[in-house]
């Protein structure tokens, strides 16, 4: 199982406990540390569209009007913290967030 996030995400840091903790074997991407292939970036862009840009971050409040109205996958590549975390990744599956549904697409029959 593969998770892009950032390590002082406090929604990450949740996700990361509860999955270790149903036996998942973690490879953690810091999309801060480092960063997120561009590959990977037009595939979750592809999966989640708009939703993957986190509007509601400081980093997006720090952006100008022109910024905001760019590529958003190209606005992602440039600022990798804009994205909304954490994306998840296993057998086929890819989730973004960590809210009760994606919970239990995760965790259900699992422990």
């Amino acid at each position: 199982m593969r998770i892009w996030g950032l390590k002082n995400c406090d929604t990450c840091r949740k996700a990361v406990k509860a999955l270790e903790g149903a036996g998942f074997r973690l490879d953690y991407v810091d999309v801060r540390a480092d960063g997120v292939a561009a590959d990977d970036l037009a595939r979750f862009f592809e999966a989640f569209g708009e939703a993957l840009v986190n509007k509601r971050s400081t980093t997006w409040r720090g952006l100008s009007e022109d910024e905001r109205e760019g590529d958003p996958v190209a606005l992602l590549a440039q600022h990798p913290t804009l994205m909304k975390r954490p994306v998840i990744e296993a057998g086929g599956l890819l989730t973004l967030g960590w809210d009760a549904k994606t919970q239990a697409k995760w965790l259900e029959n699992r422990a």
